[in-house]
C-alpha cells in the first residue's frame, strides 16, 4: 500500500468513530509507510501481551496508552519509560490503566503500545501545520530547552528541496549541538533531513492532515528515530 492508501484507511476509520486524530499505533503505521524510522513497537491489548512483547523487543521499553479519548498521554499518567523487568511491566501497565481512568474516567482503553526504548541522542522536533492560505508548512527545532523557552524554531512552506532543509538545520541556535559539541560525534544530518522530507511529503499528500508532531526525534551518529507521534486531523 502507497503512504496515501494507508492514510485514508486510518482517515476514514478515525472519521467513523468521530475522532479529531489518529491513534498512536495508527499514526505509527502511516508514518512507517512514508519511511519515518520508528522504534520496534507494537500494540497489546491486555497485560499478557504486553509481556510477550517486552520480552520479544527486549528490555527496556517504553509504554503508552492507547485511548480515543486521549490525545496528550503523559497529561492522564498514559505513559511510562525505562520498563526494566517484567515485574516493573506489570506494575506500569495497571498504574497506567489507573491513571488513565482517575484523570478521564470516559476513556475507553484499548490496550498500550510497547515500544522499544531508544539509547542517547539530541532531542530534535519536526512538525507540520496547515495553514489555511499558504498549505503545508513544516517545522524543525531543537528539542527541550531550546524549544520550550527559546522558542527556537525554523519552518518552511512544502514541498521542500533538500537545500532548504540543510538551511533550517543551520538556521537553529541549537546547531552546535548537532555539529559535534564538546567532542560529542556529529548528528546524522542525512537521516535528519530525510525525516523532513518525510513530513512535508505526508502532509502535501493528504490534504486531510492538520498536523504532524513527531517529539522528539532522537538523533545520534547513527541516525534518527521518531519516539512519539501525533496526527491530528482537519
Amino acid at each position: 500500500m502507497s503512504g496515501r492508501e494507508v492514510f485514508l484507511k486510518y482517515y476514514h476509520l478515525a472519521r467513523e468513530e468521530n475522532r479529531g486524530f489518529l491513534l498512536e499505533h495508527e499514526a505509527a503505521e502511516v508514518c512507517l509507510s512514508y519511511q519515518l524510522p520508528l522504534p520496534k513497537a507494537d500494540l497489546a491489548a491486555n497485560q499478557e501481551e504486553a509481556i510477550s512483547i517486552a520480552e520479544k523487543l527486549g528490555y527496556p521499553v517504553v509504554m503508552k496508552v492507547v485511548s480515543p479519548q486521549v490525545l496528550h498521554k503523559s497529561d492522564v499518567g498514559g505513559v511510562r519509560v525505562g520498563i526494566q523487568t517484567r515485574e516493573q511491566l506489570v506494575e506500569a501497565y495497571d498504574a497506567i490503566v489507573e491513571s488513565v481512568k482517575q484523570h478521564s474516567p470516559e476513556a475507553q482503553i484499548r490496550g498500550q503500545v510497547i515500544a522499544k526504548m531508544a539509547g542517547e541522542g539530541v532531542e530534535t522536533i519536526v512538525g507540520l501545520k496547515r495553514d489555511e492560505v499558504f498549505g503545508p508548512v513544516v517545522m524543525f527545532g531543537i528539542g527541550g530547552i531550546f524549544v520550550e523557552v527559546y522558542q527556537d524554531v525554523t519552518f518552511r512552506l512544502c514541498p521542500v528541496g533538500e537545500k532548504e532543509v540543510e538551511d533550517m538545520l543551520r538556521e537553529v541556535k541549537g546547531y552546535k549541538l548537532l555539529d559535534g559539541f564538546r567532542g560529542k560525534p556529529k548528528a546524522d544530518m542525512d537521516a535528519l533531513k530525510k525525516v523532513i522530507l518525510a513530513v512535508c511529503a505526508l502532509g502535501t499528500e493528504n490534504p486531510e492532515v492538520g498536523s504532524v508532531d513527531l517529539n522528539p526525534v532522537l538523533v545520534n551518529g547513527e541516525g534518527a528515530l521518531a519516539l512519539d507521534t501525533r496526527i491530528v486531523l482537519q
